[in-house]
């Protein structure tokens, strides 16, 4: 049960919220920063409340990394050539 926690506020699923996010970046071409920010805003949700979701999201906090080393944010991890 511990997957379908429901967030009162803004009755949104961790599902969801990741569903909508993915499309916020597909659809209206933003970064994933950016989607999460324009998410919160619009539906009225903390920003600590999105990195509760999106803690167990790896794919969304890896694109969240890359983002962050490309603009200086974090230091650059080391990356396999492939």
């Amino acid at each position: 049960m511990k997957d379908n926690v429901v967030i009162l506020a803004g009755m949104v699923t961790k599902q969801k919220f990741i569903a909508d996010i993915l499309e916020l970046v597909e659809k209206k071409r933003l970064d994933y920063m950016d989607a999460i920010v324009h998410y919160c805003e619009v539906n009225k949700i903390d920003i600590e409340v999105a990195a509760a979701m999106i803690k167990d999201s790896q794919k969304i906090k890896s694109k969240i990394q890359e983002e962050a080393e490309a603009l200086n944010f974090l230091p650059k991890g080391a990356k396999l050539p492939v």
